[in-house]
């Protein structure tokens, strides 16, 4: 005999990958919730390099990152 896989019940039902509709509202939520109560400004000021070290250092991973990628964003130049 073969078992019946049963649907899941209404509120019951897991969407996982790009389409997990509970991880996007926790998300939203933090991110909501950070920007109300941070100061966004002095936050990038703090994450800044504090020298030209650490500044070199900083665009050599991201040089090392973009050389992986396929290609940037055309989004993003908008």
């Amino acid at each position: 005999m073969t078992e019946r896989k049963t649907q899941p019940k209404a509120g019951e039902a897991k969407i996982q990958g790009e389409g997990d509709y509970e991880a996007t509202r926790r998300y939203r939520k933090r991110t909501e919730e950070f920007l109300e109560n941070n100061d966004v400004e002095k936050a990038a000021e703090n994450a800044a390099p504090e020298d030209a070290d650490e500044a070199e250092e900083l665009e050599s991973a991201e040089a090392a990152g973009k050389s992986r990628a396929k290609g940037e964003d055309p989004a993003l130049r908008r």
